[in-house]
């Protein structure tokens, strides 16, 4: 729970730009776009903000990354790129067009009906997220009319905000992560597929006045207004139909058609007819429109409240109905990348943790979506920090563990879910359900597509099944199906008494308008008399006969087979074996099960089928066909009648003979049947118990392979742990030598500044290596002088022996010692040269020192006057 806004409220004047309303009467009749930006953001906005038209009446809102306790730039620096007035938000301010908005140090953002609310962040001292904040508010407040944009920065902070612009409706650009200088932000939004537009700061300037002013020309009206309109979209169900199986006819009109507009509006195109021949034209954009069409949007425990009612209520109930122990079935239905069935997957465990039930009860969770992409991240089991924000601490240390940027769901939540792809309304449901989980589906759905998938969740869930449903979702009419559960949580109980009224057979959705979809027509061949013979003969003289697939689906039916084969009763089955009439299925199915085995027919004689009344003798031919190459796979049946076998006259004889002699040669023939089939069944067996046990023992190497692979990364990561240790220690002891190696510097240059020493250091090459400040009154030297050679340097000194000397002193290792002056004679140095030896005790160039001996020289030039009389050009010092 946010608190309130912290500072007064500032009354907004009435403004009119390019002709709209003031704001206070129309708080939607100009768009207002949030931009969020972090690190190298702020070199994106100036791009942007440069090719964006100032006359454009859209208004910004810039949520920048900034320190909390430093005062904010931002205001002064986007100055200087936009003639837009440029302001710091306040509280309840009132947003006008043409206006650009910079959130405050230290505040999060919010947005109320084009008033701008400051709050103090949530986790002051923890990670903050006001680009998610701000976009949140900002798709709840202006729905479909939401626009955000996302520039560089590190981390992922605007991702969730993305998701829910996204879901309601709204347009979401991200700058090209390539062209980031942090593509942390931009690039999190393009991996997940939220970014309409990707491209540079300035080309998205262009692309949203081009995307905004497509909106202002096509308001959102009630779509399909004329009959060209209704035609285009069910083309456009048609051809998502035939490139990703899934029909969309049903959907929610007005959801589906801004989704439309939307792809309309990035190709600049016009019309949705022009947008049906564009679609044809460009089969990838079918993919496109299909992934936009999905809004694949969630979080862990979204509405809280609804998910403690489970937690509390529905999940202790169901685990008390099973005091012996069991499993628990549960259903996701639309769970995009699995947060939801996660969610359920950690409240049962919670629940189970609390309840401790005596006998073990497990849970599993299908979680079900059209998606593929996002039914393989869910089945990853890897969420981006970003989507762990509904999730307490508590419970993301519980439950998952840290992974390269990101975190892993642990293992014993992972082993409770499986995921899948399904179409809730073509794809038969799971049935025996305790649990069924349909949040945020329904909306999307039509109401006649509501009222078939309803009763298909009643017939999937058990009699004390429970049905959980989005905070905007409800039953409808059907109060007769579920029965409500007290409080706002929509959550419903199945009624175990009532009956699934209309259940009707999948897939539900009936099928396109016949004049939509295009019959391909059977040209017409050339009738001869060859032809029409061979007509003749098949349908008149050639025995009836069965083309099927080698599960026997029938494929192709020749002839009359109406006494061998009849439909079997429920659900209309084609199948051969299920068909089959009594006396046929069991010598059938043998025959078909040895065809399979071999190349030549199989032929069983003499078989009585019964049916109509009466019996028929049937010679049964069994085929697998491998010739020609279109029915390879496919196996041959055919019927032939046999006469029956004439009765046996009686005589006086034959009085004697016992009378069921007829009936024993019928039973020797069935238990002969009956032996042949069990001989032919203990061989299948016995293959199949060799395949088996090869099997086994492949699996049982595979395990070894596995278990052998295990110990060898096991051993690996023991080594990595190692080497991790030993750089780690190597680091500390480079660290402490560096710090070490710092305070040496430190000393050695105050040490040489104290001694005011001129100090020349050379290489042995007599390349000047380092200096001293004092040496610069006697060398001309600057910084980038090191590495010269010591005679390039212009010198103060009457020394052109310094070279010589100084190679002499590597030469042979005796320092040099000389007394030079100045030119003009102005002062006198004490030149000493010595080697320059390492610790290792390696020379490494020459140490020249300059002394200054002016004084001491001008104090001996006295003392030499004194003692010969001899004064020179200066007058004798008066004697004390």
């Amino acid at each position: 729970m946010r608190p309130k806004s912290i500072s007064g409220e500032k009354k907004a004047q009435p403004a009119r730009v390019a002709g709209l309303v003031p704001i206070q009467n129309d708080p939607q009749s100009f768009p207002i776009v949030g931009i969020g930006a972090s690190a190298g953001g702020l070199e994106a906005l100036d791009e942007f903000l440069k090719h964006l038209p100032a006359d454009n009446p859209l208004a910004l809102v810039v949520i920048q990354h900034l320190a909390p306790t430093q005062p904010g730039m931002m205001v002064e620096l986007l100055q200087r790129s936009t003639q837009r007035k440029v302001l710091q938000a306040l509280d309840r301010q009132a947003v006008k067009p043409g206006h650009i908005y910079v959130i405050p140090p230290g505040m999060d953002l919010s947005i109320l009906r084009g008033k701008l609310f400051l709050f103090p962040p949530s986790e002051p001292h923890g990670r903050r997220l006001p680009i998610d904040f701000f976009f949140q508010s900002l798709a709840q407040d202006r729905t479909v009319g939401a626009v955000g944009i996302i520039f560089s920065g590190m981390g992922s902070d605007g991702l969730r905000g993305a998701k829910a612009i996204k879901e309601n409706g709204g347009i979401v650009l991200a700058q090209e992560p390539a062209s980031a200088r942090y593509d942390g932000m931009p690039g999190s939004v393009v991996k997940e597929g939220l970014a309409d537009l990707v491209s540079a700061p300035a080309q998205l300037a262009v692309d949203l006045i081009r995307l905004l002013e497509g909106k202002l020309r096509h308001p959102h009206q009630e779509p399909f207004i004329s009959e060209q309109e209704r035609s285009s979209f069910e083309r456009i169900c048609i051809l998502l139909r035939g490139r990703t199986g899934h029909d969309f006819s049903l959907y929610k009109k007005s959801t589906i058609y801004r989704r439309i507009e939307r792809r309309m509006g990035i190709h600049a195109i016009d019309s949705i007819s022009a947008y049906v021949r564009f679609l044809e034209g460009n089969p990838p954009e079918s993919d496109i429109l299909f992934k936009e069409l999905l809004i694949g949007v969630t979080s862990f425990f979204r509405d809280p409240e609804s998910w403690k009612q489970l937690a509390e209520e529905v999940l202790p109930a169901l685990i008390a109905s099973r005091p012996e122990g069991g499993v628990l079935r549960a259903w996701v239905a639309g769970c995009s990348t699995g947060e939801e069935a996660c969610s359920l997957a950690i409240t049962f465990m919670e629940a189970l943790e609390k309840l401790r039930p005596r006998a073990p009860v497990t849970l599993q969770v299908f979680a079900t979506d059209l998606d593929r992409d996002a039914v393989e991240k869910g089945r990853q089991g890897f969420y981006a920090p970003a989507a762990m924000a509904g999730l307490s601490d508590e419970r993301r240390a519980a439950w998952f563990t840290p992974d390269e940027n990101g975190f892993r769901l642990r293992k014993e939540i992972r082993e409770m879910l499986v995921f899948a792809t399904q179409d809730v309304i073509q794809d038969p449901p799971f049935i025996r359900l305790d649990l069924l989980l349909c949040r945020n589906l329904l909306i999307y759905l039509s109401s006649d597509l509501q009222k078939r998938v309803l009763p298909l969740f009643h017939y999937s869930l058990n009699p004390d099944g429970c049905l959980f449903l989005g905070s905007a979702e409800s039953i409808g009419p059907f109060t007769d199906l579920f029965v409500p559960l007290p409080g706002k949580a929509r959550l419903f109980h199945r009624k175990a008494n009532s009956q699934t009224p209309g259940f009707a057979p999948f897939p539900i959705t009936p099928p396109l308008p016949r004049e939509s979809i295009r019959e391909a027509t059977v040209p017409k061949t050339s009738v001869n008399l060859q032809s029409l013979a061979d007509q003749v003969l098949l349908q008149r003289f050639a025995p009836p006969a069965v083309l099927s697939s080698e599960a026997g689906d029938i494929l192709y039916i020749s002839g009359k087979t109406g006494k061998y084969l009849e439909p079997a009763m429920g659900k209309a089955n084609w199948n051969l074996f299920a068909m089959a009439r009594e006396g046929l299925r069991a010598d059938l199915g043998m025959a078909f099960r040895k065809a399979l085995s071999q190349t030549e027919p199989v032929v069983v004689r003499g078989l009585r089928v019964g049916g109509n009344g009466g019996t028929q003798i049937v010679d049964l031919t069994v085929q697998a066909l491998q010739a020609p190459e279109a029915l390879k796979g496919t196996v041959m049946t055919v019927f032939s009648d046999q006469p029956a076998a004439p009765p046996v006259k009686s005589s006086k004889a034959g009085k004697n003979l016992p009378s069921d002699l007829a009936r024993l040669a019928e039973l020797e023939a069935e238990l002969k049947s009956a032996l042949e089939e069990l001989q032919s069944n203990r061989e299948e067996m016995q293959t199949s118990q060799e395949e088996l046990k090869a099997t086994n023992e492949e699996l049982q190497s595979t395990n070894e392979e596995l278990q052998s692979t295990n110990e060898e990364l096991t051993t690996s990561k023991e080594e990595l742990q190692s080497l991790n240790e030993e750089l780690q220690t190597v680091n500390a002891e480079q660290q402490s030598k560096v710090e070490e190696l710092s305070a040496t510097n430190n000393d050695m240059k105050n040490l040489l500044d104290a001694t005011d020493i001129a100090t020349l250091f050379l290489d042995e090459h007599l390349h000047v290596r380092r200096f001293t400040k004092g040496a610069t009154r006697i060398f001309k030297l600057i910084q980038s002088d090191v590495g010269r050679p010591i005679t390039d340097i212009v010198s103060n000194l009457d020394y052109p022996d310094l070279e010589r000397d100084a190679t002499e002193v590597l030469r042979t290792l005796v320092f040099s010692e000389r007394e030079v002056s100045a030119q003009q004679g102005t002062a006198w140095f004490s030149t000493r040269i010595l080697p320059y030896r390492t610790i290792q005790n390696a020379i490494g160039g020459v140490v020249v020192t300059f002394t200054e001996i002016t004084r001491a020289k001008a104090l001996e030039a006295e003392l030499r006057t004194e003692v010969s009389g001899k004064p020179r050009g200066r007058a004798p010092r008066p004697k004390t």
